[in-house]
């Protein structure tokens, strides 16, 4: 699993180039709409599982996108899987020492009946991650394409194809607060 760069919505020229007769703006001048992909990647079928928020990069946003994650799933695939390993870069959102997300992650495992393995690569080992190049694979697919609107961005990310496999697209404008933390005493810290 993973988080990425924020994607900025409008008439860019997304590295000089475009595809069809539109224009691009020649200077970027403070960007209004953003979204934030979140991805995972299911080792062994091969699926990916995009998710692009429109609020903010948190623990709850990548913790409900796992949860979706789950549910799209095959049942079939669900209940032959003993247990889940999440493959994570440790960025601030998904460390392991950020309270929310160790809180959020076990009411995931709960919600699954499944024992979750939070692996977490060393720092500057991000690139080991397989979802990193479902990213690469993405960007070059949408290379040139003006993402203008939402829709352009979301029906872009379905036609891209990772081992033969469009991945499965979500949207979702749920509004996360940032900063929320636990107390010691609720989580029964030291």
């Amino acid at each position: 699993m993973d988080c990425k760069a924020t994607v900025n919505i409008g008439d860019y020229s997304r590295g000089g180039k475009t595809r069809g007769d539109n224009k691009a703006a020649d200077h970027e001048m403070g960007c209004k709409e953003k979204y934030i992909p979140f991805g995972v990647l299911d080792e062994d079928s091969g699926q990916v599982y995009l998710t692009f928020g429109s609020s903010s990069k948190t623990s709850d946003f990548i913790v409900d996108s796992l949860c979706r994650v789950w549910e799209q799933m095959p049942s079939a695939d669900k209940d032959a899987c003993q247990c889940i390993q999440i493959k994570a870069d440790n960025g601030p959102e998904s460390s392991g020492i950020r309270t929310q997300f160790l809180k959020r992650m076990v009411e995931f495992a709960n919600h699954t009946g499944k024992t979750v393995h939070l692996l977490y690569y060393p720092p500057y080992h991000s690139k080991y991650n397989p979802i990193e190049r479902c990213w690469g694979i993405l960007e070059q697919h949408w290379n040139g394409t003006q993402l203008k609107d939402a829709e352009t961005l979301l029906e872009w990310a379905k036609t891209m194809t990772w081992k033969g496999i469009n991945p499965m697209v979500e949207f979702s404008r749920k509004v996360y607060e940032k900063g929320v933390t636990l107390s010691k005493k609720s989580y029964g810290g030291c």
